[in-house]
């Protein structure tokens, strides 16, 4: 069952990290609310609620990642939901973990890159189009709000290999979205559901091939 998530108190409740992490969390907030008057990142009404609306919804991504991965590509990256928040989690408990951020909107990649380096984050952003980066393979892969789920394994696929993790949260039209997927797909999903929004889930898929 979703719970609201009101201040970063109950955010450091539910996910049970360390205060330097929420202490990040809120320097992410305070550059988000400087950059916002200038350029467009976020709606101003979700700012508000952005424990809940941004930071929550993104952090439940972490407890579903895979074991042992070393490089995580956020595709559409944007505000850096769930990208930033994501990287928050790995400084203090997988420094190792690397992300690369791809966003082809110039002044949100400045942004971007401004947290990555007020908060000394293992991040990589690229100010470009997915089609234009060049192809290697990644162990997870997410993206959040961006696309329709046949198109989001359109653009995933030369990045994944057999053992990449696809982990794309999806609203209460995910069913549609999969069955649409699936004139092109074959799909082994887990349809985990979200903890921020009763309607949504979070698609976890293992392994996805072309249909035909």
């Amino acid at each position: 069952m979703a719970q609201r998530i009101s201040d970063h108190k109950s955010f450091e409740a539910m996910f049970n990290v360390p205060r330097e992490t929420i202490d990040m969390l809120e320097h992410y907030k305070n550059l988000l609310i400087k950059w916002n008057k200038k350029i467009n990142l976020v709606a101003p009404s979700t700012i508000s609620d952005i424990w809940h609306r941004h930071f929550a919804d993104s952090a439940q991504l972490w407890e579903l990642r895979k074991q042992g991965a070393t490089h995580w590509l956020d595709i559409g990256s944007g505000a850096g939901f769930p990208a930033l928040v994501l990287a928050i989690f790995a400084h203090q408990l997988e420094p190792e973990l690397q992300f690369t951020l791809v966003e082809s909107d110039q002044r949100k990649c400045a942004f971007l890159i401004n947290v990555a380096q007020a908060l000394d984050l293992n991040i990589i952003v690229k100010a470009e189009r997915i089609e234009n980066l060049p192809i290697q393979p990644f162990d997870i892969i997410s993206a959040r709000a961006l696309s329709s789920l046949a198109n989001l394994l359109e653009i995933s696929a030369p990045f994944c290999n057999e053992s990449t993790l696809c982990l794309f949260p999806k609203g209460n039209k995910y069913e549609l979205e999969l069955t649409k997927a699936r004139k092109d797909w074959h799909i082994e999903e887990q349809k985990i559901p979200s903890l921020t929004d009763p309607e949504s889930v979070i698609l976890r898929i293992e392994s996805f091939s072309r249909a035909r």
